[in-house]
């Protein structure tokens, strides 16, 4: 159980990590003028969906469902897990919604300003402050 923890724990914040610099680079993108500027950050962004974030997403939500599975007994009636679940299918959307972005951004079209990106990028902050507290103080 506390193997599938660390990994569960390890891709979070690979994913994490991944949510916050995406929306970082959509903000350069955004005002970027020059093509060979444009070019990388299709490239940067294209990489960082296929290679870091979608996987690490993929492998954070299996592990945390192994947990689950793995000790339904505790994990079933756990009130403060369903408001967890609840904050990872908001951040699945955020992060379906960050690749229509990319791909978007690949096609070069702007669909936002840089503003909206500096905005929606507080976005997962606040999602994991609040499933990092409802983990760790179980309120409920």
């Amino acid at each position: 159980m506390l193997l599938l923890k660390a990994f569960h724990i390890i891709f979070v914040v690979t994913w994490f990590a991944a949510l916050f610099y995406l929306p970082r680079l959509f903000i350069y993108h955004a005002q970027a003028a020059d093509e060979i500027s444009i070019a990388r950050f299709k490239i940067m962004e294209r990489k960082l969906v296929n290679i870091i974030m979608t996987p690490s997403a993929l492998l954070a939500t299996g592990f945390g469902a192994s947990m689950i599975a793995a000790d339904w007994n505790y994990y079933g009636h756990a009130r403060w897990l369903g408001v967890k679940l609840v904050l990872v299918v908001c951040l699945i959307v955020y992060h379906a919604y960050a690749m229509r972005i990319s791909r978007a951004l690949a096609k070069d079209l702007r669909p936002h300003t840089d503003r909206f990106y500096r905005i929606f990028n507080e976005l997962p902050a606040l999602v994991l402050v609040s499933v990092v507290l409802l983990a760790v103080v179980k309120p409920f």
